[in-house]
């Protein structure tokens, strides 16, 4: 995933710092990578970005805020990163490793609270992420997150690769992460090319989401996702279809 990203942001013009616990390991990349590339540590590739995008293991994620050793503060995290437990699936679906009312993306803003965080692209697979092609259907990202400005910085970036977008505030990334249980159910498992597809939620709204009555590992019987602020619901697809 971080690979993808790169590589697709460096071909719109952005200069790119991968960080890694073991720069060394990504020698390979970067040789071939281009001039816009290059390599650090975390708390190096922090400190280098106008912008941060966290892409990295669900269960390493609150490990890699650590190590940017506060150099996020009062920037734009874009969180790529679902909570994936290291259990093996159960019959096919992954399993998280959050509770069913809380978000890896509020666990990593308590973390590092001076940073703008914003989940994105965490429910499309790598393959699609820049440039997407969906027979000319522009498709629809989730993005959730408190800061105004940085959902907006975060709505432009994702224009510019090919995204049109559907916003939320942070508790709403409840709901988002399980959208990529249900996409690697509905496309036979997580491969590059998973498609985007959205999380179905029921029930009435806590704190402007809606609040779960099943468990973290429940199956949800709709198909249909709400979005506070309009309270609108929309059909699955890679482009979200508005029904009321």
């Amino acid at each position: 995933m971080g690979q993808s990203l790169a590589d697709g942001l460096m071909k719109h013009g952005y200069g790119v710092m991968r960080g890694s616990r073991e720069p060394e390991k990504l020698a390979g990349w970067l040789k071939g990578a281009g001039p816009r590339a290059s390599t650090g540590t975390f708390a190096q590739a922090a400190r280098f970005g106008d912008a941060v995008v966290l892409a990295v293991k669900g269960t390493a994620a609150e490990s890699a805020v650590d190590l940017c050793e506060g150099a996020l503060a009062g920037k734009l995290v874009m969180d790529t990163t679902n909570p994936i437990a290291n259990a093996p699936p159960e019959g096919g679906v992954v399993r998280f490793f959050t509770g069913p009312n809380e978000s890896l993306l509020e666990r990593l803003q308590a973390k590092a609270p001076a940073a703008h965080f914003v989940k994105a692209f965490s429910c499309v697979g790598s393959g699609f992420m820049v440039d997407p092609d969906f027979g000319g259907i522009k498709p629809t990202m989730f993005i959730c997150g408190n800061d105004a400005t940085a959902k907006a910085q975060t709505t432009a970036l994702l224009a510019q690769i090919g995204w049109e977008v559907e916003d939320s505030r942070v508790q709403a990334a409840q709901e988002v992460a399980p959208g990529a249980r249900w996409a690697q159910v509905a496309s036979g498992g997580l491969t590059p090319n998973w498609p985007a597809y959205d999380v179905p939620t029921t029930g009435p709204p806590s704190t402007g989401v809606l609040a779960s009555g099943s468990g973290a590992h429940d199956t949800m019987s709709e198909r249909l996702l709400f979005t506070p602020q309009s309270s609108h619901t929309y059909e699955l697809g890679p482009r979200l279809t508005k029904r009321n």
